[in-house]
């Protein structure tokens, strides 16, 4: 796995993706047929802001993956808006884990849209 935030990408334990899942994953212009994507990777990523301390805000992102974890990092499914506490990010992700293995994250996606 590569991604341009390698030092500040924590990911959470693969989960496989649920039907309803796949299903919406499939519509999207982003899907690759030629890598088929069975698993989520979801991750807390840290964005280090320019100032004179070293200070990050932290996102929720997931990505569809294969089961050993390797995805396209500029095709996140979801990413959450950046916020300044990584307990804060944990909280989300643990809570997006719990929809992903309800096979619930396509809900997820058009709460995004409609927003």
């Amino acid at each position: 796995m590569k991604t341009p935030n390698y030092h500040d990408f924590y990911q959470k334990a693969l989960i496989p993706i649920g039907l309803n899942d796949l299903l919406t994953l499939n519509e999207l212009e982003s899907y690759d047929i030629d890598s088929p994507f069975t698993h989520w990777l979801i991750a807390i990523e840290g964005e280090q802001l320019s100032q004179t301390k070293i200070y990050y805000h932290w996102k929720v992102s997931i990505y569809p993956s294969n089961c050993e974890g390797d995805m396209n990092w500029k095709k996140p499914f979801y990413c959450s808006p950046s916020m300044v506490s990584m307990d804060g990010a944990h909280d989300i992700a643990c809570s997006i884990a719990s929809l992903s293995k309800q096979d619930q994250l396509s809900t997820l996606k058009l709460k995004e849209k409609i927003s």
